[in-house]
């Protein structure tokens, strides 16, 4: 399904949801066109097209909600939904990546951070580095291993059948690199 056949199918039900929340047109809009934006970015994500509909009215409430904590405006609830906001601290995988990345060998730190956090483009890092194109590459694919590898160590993530590291996040405390 494309964005366009979802926005023909079910922008009037989003705009409906959003505008029942916020009760003002041109914000409404304003939302729907985020909604839309989103849809359009992470359509391809979705697997099922028969939970498109849920997820879409998911991602509206969403974007409306953040739309209120930004304005810091009272959200209306309907008594069966429910928000749980915690303001406690959770120790996530974000918080190991630091460390992962501060114990990678210095020839693969450089070109992966240069890389997938600047954003520079691998044959501008090559010259700055002034390495071959190909040992920047694999350089930056031997980072990209050592990482998977560092949450294995850190946080007994696994490799699933599909090559996607799974597990649970641990407590700050068990974590080997965090801690």
């Amino acid at each position: 399904m494309t964005t366009t056949e979802v926005w023909e199918r079910y922008a009037d039900d989003v705009k409906r949801l959003i505008m029942s929340k916020v009760k003002d047109a041109q914000i409404t809009d304003d939302l729907v066109q985020k909604v839309f934006i989103k849809v359009h970015s992470k359509l391809a994500t979705v697997t099922d097209e028969h939970k498109i509909k849920s997820w879409l009215l998911s991602v509206s409430r969403n974007i409306t909600l953040d739309y209120f904590r930004k304005s810091n405006k009272e959200v209306l609830l309907k008594k069966e939904e429910h928000i749980i906001i915690t303001e406690e601290y959770a120790h996530s995988e974000k918080d190991c990546l630091p460390g992962i990345i501060k114990n990678l060998p210095k020839k693969y730190r450089d070109p992966l951070f240069l890389s997938d956090i600047k954003g520079i483009k691998q044959a501008v890092i090559a010259a700055q580095l002034k390495l071959p194109l190909s040992t920047v590459k694999s350089q930056i694919q031997r980072g990209r291993k050592l990482i998977v590898q560092g949450y294995m160590d850190c946080c007994n993530y696994k490799l699933n059948a599909k090559g996607f590291l799974v597990g649970e996040v641990k407590e700050k405390a068990q974590c080997k690199v965090c801690n």
